[in-house]
């Protein structure tokens, strides 16, 4: 196990993560990332939709996981001692679930007032959904997001599960909990955040849904300024079936993918009627040469010109690489934290691990009484 010492701009800032999959564990994963000291209450045995092996896990790096018995009204009250001394809770499971478990937000700030009582869900607290199984492709499918997103003429894409899980989700729940800490330091009054990832999928739309309004985007996906409606905005397949995206929005970039391509004879760029004789253009020259050859070419220009990588590929990109945008710990290529800060630098810590491998150390370390006996009596586990 490699360890480097705490530090980042969260150093002393203490939480206790209840654990659920994706959104959750990525917001927990960031607070340890920026330096807060982070407890992962886990169950015994593990997560039953953990994906791969626990010790690759990048979601569960950089804070201590213990194994409690959420069922025992002893592991209740452990996890009750934990909120004693911490400044967050954030948890990822069904509206009521954590209240039927005795650990709702009126059970914690009756233990801790001062806490701030971070809830993630897909649907939110409330709502004629709010009960209702989902994943981020449902989600982002209310919202708006997903129908916005593909090609005229075709399917919605789907995004991966990066604008909602992780961006409408863990990234509103970050900034919730830390602008309620702001808010509890200076008052001594904690408060429940209800993080939903339609909301913050809705709030991502910001953009959007105010050019929409102005009438200068279309509802009919594939057909606007930033879907691919425009023959500049766009990926191009190469001559050995790799792509390029390209996307000069602004006249003098364009003016550079132009001259790049040696595209003499080339429409101007809104000269809307011969857009598709420009879309012409750039799919039968990209094709005439290589990514390499390309990448090259345009390497160092204003063209907005860059090719699409496939995950492995940014590991060495020479940009990434200098960076330090993605880095070799623990045996893994995992992504640096993010984002930099100059005084308060955050680190790496430990690596991701399994279930309870950390019970007895981490419990102690917070304060816990008769860890031992816990331990002895089952109602926490500590892996072997």
């Amino acid at each position: 196990m490699t360890n480097s010492p705490p530090s980042g701009p969260l150093h002393g800032v203490r939480v206790v993560e209840l654990v659920g999959i994706g959104p959750g564990p990525f917001a927990a994963m960031l607070l340890a990332d920026l330096g807060a000291d982070v407890i992962r209450v886990d169950r015994p045995g593990g997560n039953a939709l953990q994906l791969g092996a626990a010790d690759k896990d990048i979601l569960g790096r950089g804070r201590p996981s213990v194994a409690i018995d959420l069922k025992n009204p002893r592991g209740v009250e452990t996890v009750l001692d934990l909120v004693e001394s911490a400044d967050i809770l954030i948890e990822g499971l069904r509206p009521g679930v954590t209240e039927r478990l005795g650990l709702g937000p009126q059970e914690c700030h009756a233990r801790n007032p001062r806490l701030v009582y971070g809830r993630m869900t897909g649907w939110g607290q409330d709502g004629p959904l709010a009960q209702t199984a989902g994943h981020d492709i449902n989600y982002i499918s209310v919202a708006g997001a997903l129908g916005a997103i593909g090609r005229a003429g075709g399917p919605p894409q789907v995004p991966l599960n990066l604008v909602g899980d992780f961006a409408g989700g863990s990234m509103y729940l970050v900034t919730g909990v830390l602008a309620a800490l702001t808010h509890a330091r200076a008052t001594g009054e904690g408060q429940v955040i209800d993080a939903a990832i339609t909301d913050g999928t809705a709030h991502l739309m910001s953009m959007i849904v105010a050019m929409q309004q102005s009438g200068s985007w279309s509802n009919h996906r594939g057909t606007n300024m930033l879907d691919t409606g425009t023959p500049f905005y766009d990926v191009f397949e190469t001559s050995d079936g790799q792509w390029m995206s390209v996307g000069p929005l602004e006249p003098q970039f364009y003016a550079a993918l132009i001259e790049g391509l040696g595209l003499t004879d080339a429409p101007g760029q809104y000269d809307f009627a011969r857009w598709g004789e420009l879309r012409q253009m750039l799919t039968e020259t990209f094709a005439s040469r290589t990514r390499a050859e390309w990448e090259q070419l345009f390497d160092g220009t204003d063209a907005c010109v860059a090719p699409v990588l496939s995950i492995e590929e940014a590991y060495t990109h020479p940009h990434n690489v200098a960076r330090g945008t993605y880095v070799e710990r623990d045996g893994l290529t995992q992504p640096a934290p993010a984002p930099r800060f100059s005084a308060t630098p955050a680190t790496l810590t430990t690596p991701p691990e399994r279930a309870g491998a950390s019970t007895t150390a981490a419990l102690n370390a917070w304060g816990i009484a008769d860890v031992d006996q816990l331990i002895a009596d089952g109602v926490a586990v500590q892996a072997d």
